[in-house]
């Protein structure tokens, strides 16, 4: 049956007080994947980014990301720290609430 989705049952589930917040590491079609798992999990927004980027992705200090919001709005950040994304992250979530 495969592993179960858990972010997309939170989705699901999600009440008007939560903030649903999801990350896609994509090497292809970056935001068209992105908006898709942003539709398909009931997110707020998503956290995408291109792992095939130099100064991005698993095996780098620094990341390079966009947030894509479910009103459409798409805003690309520069290469940051990962703890400057966390930040930016964060904000963004604080903004929503």
């Amino acid at each position: 049956m495969g592993t179960p989705d858990i972010l997309k049952t939170m989705g699901q589930n999600k009440t008007a007080r939560q903030i649903m917040v999801g990350f896609a590491a994509e090497t292809e079609n970056i935001i068209a994947n992105a908006k898709k798992k942003l539709e398909n999990k009931n997110l707020d927004f998503i956290v995408a980014n291109d792992v095939t980027m130099e100064g991005a992705g698993f095996a780098s200090d620094t990341n390079i990301v966009t947030f894509i919001s479910r009103s459409g709005e798409i805003e690309s950040l520069p290469k940051m720290s990962k703890q400057d994304v966390a930040a930016a992250i964060l904000d963004k979530v604080a903004a929503l609430l």
